[in-house]
């Protein structure tokens, strides 16, 4: 496979990648092995050019590729250790991976494109993150990405927490606090 159709294959694969990084791979017990003869899984097919996508899945990869490109090296590096973990499951296990994937809420699945640390805190940030001006994305996900795991789980409670009415306020007030004054903020707002 050439390098940017895996590239390609990558991308459409990202989100399903993101959520299988996060939780650990159920591993059959001897007794309930999948039988010898396992049943063909096909896969969507991938263009392999671009003059065979529409506009619209040229645009959804455009997005999935800006996606990846923002994602950190660490986080790159583990949505390829998923990937090569994914792809050594049997075909059933990854249809069936998939299959709960694309059963999840569009913007749960939207929120792993922000990778696996962020995608797992995604849908409990949604309220206060979801929605932001295009001025506050870039800034913001940088934030973000410099959060510990209990800070996300800080914020997923103020976010949670916050009334419709008061999200704009609380996550200004957040994005514009100095890195050092973040766990005090935390704290005092998790609090309330």
């Amino acid at each position: 496979m050439s390098n940017t159709l895996l590239r390609v294959a990558l991308l459409l694969a990202l989100p399903a990648l993101a959520n299988a990084a996060s939780q650990p791979l159920p591993l059959p017990d001897r007794d309930t092995a999948a039988p010898a003869v396992a049943t063909p899984v096909t896969a969507p097919a991938i263009p392999t050019t671009r003059a065979a996508l529409d506009p619209a899945q040229l645009q959804e990869l455009r997005r999935r590729y800006a996606a990846w490109q923002g994602l950190p090296a660490a986080e790159r590096a583990r949505i390829r250790d998923a990937a090569q973990r994914m792809a050594a499951l049997p075909p059933a296990q990854q249809q069936a991976l998939r299959a709960r994937f694309d059963a999840q809420d569009q913007r749960f699945r939207d929120g792993w494109l922000l990778g696996p640390q962020l995608g797992q805190a995604f849908p409990k940030l949604q309220g206060l993150f979801g929605y932001l001006p295009a001025e506050q994305r870039e800034p913001a996900l940088a934030i973000l990405r410099q959060l510990s795991l209990d800070q996300l789980a800080q914020l997923s409670l103020v976010a949670q927490r916050t009334p419709p009415q008061e999200r704009d306020q609380v996550r200004s007030q957040f994005l514009a606090l100095a890195p050092g004054a973040r766990d005090a903020w935390l704290k005092q707002n998790v609090g309330h």
